[in-house]
């Protein structure tokens, strides 16, 4: 968990695993923020795996080198169990310290000694550079495109510049995903009468229950701007996943200024204007809110599910979690949230090797190993264990139902540099009462604007 890393898909977000993948939300805008172009760096070799590629796993001993950021121990358990479905190959894993990382990662990766597999924490210049491989044959050879969710690939596409984002060539692979939902109490919930709610007019209504009852309906810590959490869960329910993607990828012509984003706005200043979030939420942090909500101030909480350990442990046996339902009970699951990922360098020697690596990270068996060591998996979400009626189970359920839809949507706080520095003012005015939210998704769209022309 690193504070320092503030630029965090997930503001406030205090595990080591979620700053990863909030570095890689900033992939998916096309933001780099320590990597540079490397001169030269490429420039002797294509892009484009030369040949047919080969899904084939290498009959004699072999090494998989593997360099990445990623310390939950997600990568190195997935490396064991690959190791033990071939016994012939050795994966050598590499950790470098995120911000070192960064730094030195396109020089890595236009050395001589390149890695097989690289963890992409932003696309940044790799693509430009021509430093990582177009992913899109060993996508057809394994059938990546009807295994995974688009939505989740797609959070690792971009042209052949890597400059238009969610669209294009496939450049890295998913090991794992964040995804932010709704925790709820329990027992509060029980004496209230209240189940999880089907309709996003159930949700409403559990609000209004809530504070005539005289309970905090949502726990909020606004200090870091975790109102966007709110304010993007409503707007990505109206307008749909693909919508709220165009936005946060910086499509031509996407607007905040729509029917999801009005309706988010107008919401989330309604419900401060009557207390359903706490007088001081802008003088509290995320952790400071997750604190509050597990000492039972407060129905529900929008958070991620990087706390859902730290809640399970907290009040145990008290605590749920749900995605933010949609008008209707069949309306599709929408769900805010990105991956760590993997590339192979232009420069591997073990290309086709790692692309199977790739495939087994999509696998039933992977996405145990994921779920457990703290991420959703790619894919089988339907598959993995947990206690019986422990939240973790349930955040499992939810994000296979966000799979199912197809209606991952990235962080919208990385959706330009300065974005998250907006949300967090914008945030905090309008749930203050000093704009309207009219005015408020106008800062928003100023700032895509300004960061899109």
């Amino acid at each position: 968990m690193r504070r320092s890393v503030r630029f965090s898909c997930a503001p406030g977000a205090r595990r080591r695993a979620v700053v990863t993948a909030a570095a890689v939300a900033l992939a998916a805008t096309g933001l780099s923020a320590c990597g540079g172009i490397t001169p030269g760096a490429g420039s002797q070799v294509s892009a484009a795996p030369t040949g047919a590629v080969s899904t084939a796993i290498p009959t004699g001993k072999v090494t998989l080198t593997v360099v990445s950021s990623e310390n939950s121990g997600t990568t190195k358990a997935l490396a064991a169990a690959f190791e033990q479905l071939h016994p012939n190959v050795t994966v050598d894993y590499q950790y470098t310290d995120v911000n070192d990382y960064n730094t030195s990662l396109n020089l890595t990766l236009s050395s001589d000694n390149a890695p097989d597999l690289a963890l992409l924490n932003m696309i940044g210049t790799t693509v430009k550079a021509n430093l990582v491989r177009d992913l899109d044959p060993y996508a057809a050879a394994y059938g990546w495109t009807t295994t995974e969710p688009s939505t989740e690939l797609d959070q690792w596409r971009a042209d052949a510049t890597g400059t238009q984002l969610g669209s294009g060539h496939l450049w890295a692979a998913p090991a794992g995903f964040s995804v932010v939902g709704v925790y709820y109490n329990q027992r509060i919930a029980a004496k209230l009468g209240i189940a999880p709610p089907t309709t996003f007019a159930e949700f409403q209504a559990d609000l209004a229950k809530a504070k005539a009852a005289g309970q905090l309906p949502i726990q909020l810590g606004n200090l870091a701007g975790h109102s966007s959490f709110i304010f993007q869960s409503v707007a990505d329910d109206v307008d749909g996943a693909a919508k709220s993607t165009n936005w946060a990828y910086g499509v031509p012509g996407a607007s905040i200024d729509s029917p999801g984003g009005t309706a988010a706005a107008q919401d989330l200043a309604a419900w401060a204007k009557q207390g359903y979030t706490p007088p001081g939420a802008n003088g509290t942090d995320l952790p400071g809110s997750v604190a509050d909500f597990s000492k039972g101030q407060g129905l529900f909480l929008f958070d991620g599910s990087w706390d859902a350990a730290t809640l399970s442990k907290a009040m145990p046996g008290n605590v749920g979690f749900f995605p933010l339902p949609g008008a209707t009970a069949t309306s599709p699951v929408t769900g805010i949230g990105t991956s760590v990922a993997y590339a192979i360098p232009t420069r591997a020697k073990n290309p086709d090797l790692a692309a199977a690596f790739l495939d087994f990270m999509g696998s039933a068996q992977a996405a145990q190993i994921e779920f457990t060591t703290g991420f959703m998996p790619v894919a089988h979400a339907d598959t993995v264990t947990a206690p019986s009626g422990s939240v973790l189970g349930q955040v499992a359920d939810a994000w296979g139902k966000v799979g199912r839809d197809n209606g991952l949507v990235p962080f919208f706080n990385n959706s330009t540099a300065t974005m998250n520095t907006t949300l967090t003012s914008a945030g905090q005015e309008l749930i203050g009462g000093k704009v309207t939210p009219t005015q408020y998704l106008a800062q928003l769209q100023a700032d895509w604007q300004k960061g899109h022309q």
